[in-house]
C-alpha cells in the first residue's frame, strides 16, 4: 500500500529506535553548557521577517535566496527561523535580561529552516544547539565560547575534528579591506557567477564564501584580512589565541574564514570534520559586536555558536561513538484472562507510581505472542500472570537475559518488593540478596 503523504524533501524523521543518540548530544550539551554558567532559553519558531534581515544581512544568501517566509493577515511578513541567534538576541532585548547584570550567557537547542538544495549532513529543516554571551569585549570570552564548543565534541567522543580560528576585525578594518577585496575581483566580474557580481558591489567578503569552484580558484589568492587588521583587532585576536594555548585547545589559523553572515566582527571559528564528506564544518561561530545595537539595544559586545545536530550525528555514526543506551521495559507481565488482566492493571499502576518501566498487554495476545512482544521490546524481566498464580498468590519473575526464574508472594508489599528487586538488579554489580521474601 503506497502512503497518500510523503515526509517533506530536505527533512527527516527521528524513530523511536534512533530518537536516543539526540537525547545523548542533547544531555552532554546541555549539561556542559550549564557547567559554563550558561542558561537555557526558548524562542519562537518564526519571527518578523525584518529581524532576520536587519541580524543576518539582505546581502546574504540566507536572506536572499533561502528563508521560508510568509504573509498574514495585514500584509505583514514572518519568516520562519533560519539560525538562532538573531531570535535569541531579540528575546534577550526585548525581555530585559541584559538587566539581570553582565555577562549574560544563554544557550538553546531548536530547529531551524533553510530553503536550499537536501544533500547528506545539510536538511531544509536541521537542529542546532547554540549558545551565546552578551556583554564581555574580553579576547578571554572568545576563548571560553570556543573552550565550551570544545568541551561538547570531546565529551561526545569525536576525534578527527579541527578548530579553525580567523579574524575578520571590526567596520574599520573591513571597510579598508573591502577596498582591497574589490580591486582584486574588480578584472574578473565578467567571470564570476551572477550572484557573486551582486556581492562584488553590495559585500565583497560574500566572494570569499561562494561554493562555485570557479569563483573559489578566482579567489584563492586574494588579499587576506589578517593583513589590514587595526592594532586594536591585531591584538584581540593575538590574546585569543593566547588564552587557547593556556586552555590546551589546538587550533589552525585560516585567513579564508569569513562566515556566511553579516553580523560577525573579529573573531570567528569553525570546527572542522573530513569524516561526513563535503559538509565538515560541525560548528561555526564567533563575535557579533554590532548585532545587538542593529536589533535596537545599547551597543553590547556579544559572541556565540551553533552546532548542528544532525551533523554531529552523522560524525558519531562514522566514527563508532558510543550513545547512550535507551531505556528499555524493565518489566512485562503477560497477563492471561480477564482476571489476571485486572490484576495486572492495579500492578503497573503501582509500579509505575514506584519509577518502574513496567509495560503489559493491551491486545489480548496469546501468551506466545506476549512472549515474542516483550522480547521485541527488549523487557529485562517477565512475570506470567494466570489464574493458578492469583489463586496461589505466587509469581515467578523471569530474568530474560539468563533464563533465572525468582519466586514472589503475592501480598500488601508484592509491588514494593518487586519494584525493589527490578531496581537493585539493573544496577550492575548490586547485590539483591535479601530483598526477596
Amino acid at each position: 500500500m503506497a502512503l497518500t503523504v510523503k515526509r517533506p524533501n530536505g527533512t527527516m524523521d527521528a524513530t523511536p529506535s534512533e530518537v536516543y543518540k539526540w537525547h545523548t548530544i542533547e544531555r552532554v550539551a546541555k549539561e556542559t553548557a550549564e557547567q559554563f554558567g550558561f542558561r537555557e532559553i526558548r524562542i519562537p519558531t518564526f519571527e518578523d521577517t525584518g529581524l532576520f534581515v536587519r541580524g543576518v544581512g539582505d546581502t546574504t544568501d540566507v536572506v536572499q535566496k533561502e528563508m521560508y517566509t510568509v504573509s498574514s493577515t495585514g500584509d505583514k511578513t514572518y519568516t520562519l527561523r533560519p539560525e538562532g541567534t538573531a531570535g535569541t538576541i531579540r528575546a534577550v532585548l526585548e525581555n530585559g535580561i541584559l538587566n539581570e547584570g553582565l555577562p549574560q550567557k544563554v544557550f538553546y537547542i531548536l530547529s531551524c529552516f533553510r530553503h536550499e538544495k537536501a544533500q547528506k549532513g545539510r536538511l531544509r529543516e536541521f537542529h542546532q544547539f547554540g549558545c551565546e554571551m552578551l556583554g564581555s569585549a574580553s579576547p578571554l570570552a572568545d576563548a571560553e565560547t570556543i573552550s565550551l564548543a570544545s568541551s561538547v565534541i570531546s565529551r561526545l567522543g569525536i576525534k578527527n575534528v579541527e578548530l579553525n580560528i580567523n579574524s575578520i576585525g571590526c567596520p574599520e578594518c573591513r571597510a579598508k579591506y573591502r577596498q582591497a577585496l574589490t580591486a582584486y575581483f574588480e578584472p574578473h566580474r565578467e567571470e564570476l557567477c551572477d550572484t557573486c557580481k551582486e556581492r562584488l558591489d553590495k559585500n565583497p567578503l560574500r566572494l570569499l564564501d561562494c561554493k562555485s569552484k570557479e569563483d573559489q580558484e578566482i579567489a584563492k589568492d586574494a588579499p587576506l584580512i589578517t593583513d589590514y587588521l587595526c592594532d586594536e583587532c591585531a591584538e584581540h585576536f593575538e590574546a585569543v589565541k593566547k588564552y587557547l594555548g593556556i586552555m590546551g585547545i589546538d587550533y589552525k589559523i585560516n585567513p579564508k574564514i569569513v562566515r556566511g553572515l553579516d553580523y560577525y566582527t573579529r573573531t570567528v571559528f569553525e570546527f572542522l570534520t573530513t569524516d561526513i564528506g563535503s559538509q565538515a564544518a560541525v560548528c561555526a561561530g564567533g563575535r557579533y559586536d554590532g548585532l545587538v545595537e542593529t536589533l535596537g539595544g545599547k551597543a553590547t559586545p556579544a559572541l556565540g555558536f551553533a552546532m548542528g545536530l544532525e551533523r554531529i550525528i552523522l560524525t558519531m555514526e562514522s566514527q563508532g561513538c558510543e550513545f547512550e543506551e535507551p531505556e528499555g521495559c524493565e518489566l512485562y507481565i503477560a497477563p492471561m484472562g480477564a482476571k489476571a488482566a485486572d490484576t495486572a492493571t492495579a500492578l503497573i499502576t503501582e509500579l509505575r507510581d514506584m519509577g518502574v518501566y513496567a509495560e503489559y498487554d493491551l491486545i489480548g495476545r496469546s501468551l506466545k505472542a506476549q512472549m515474542k512482544y516483550a522480547d521485541k521490546i527488549g523487557a529485562k524481566f517477565v512475570i506470567v500472570l494466570g489464574d493458578n498464580e492469583i489463586e496461589q498468590r505466587q509469581v515467578n519473575v523471569k530474568n530474560m537475559a539468563t533464563g533465572e526464574q525468582t519466586a514472589f508472594t503475592i501480598d500488601d508489599s508484592f509491588a514494593e518488593r518487586l519494584s525493589d528487586f527490578i531496581m537493585a538488579s539493573i544496577v550492575e554489580g548490586l547485590d539483591t540478596e535479601g530483598l526477596i521474601q
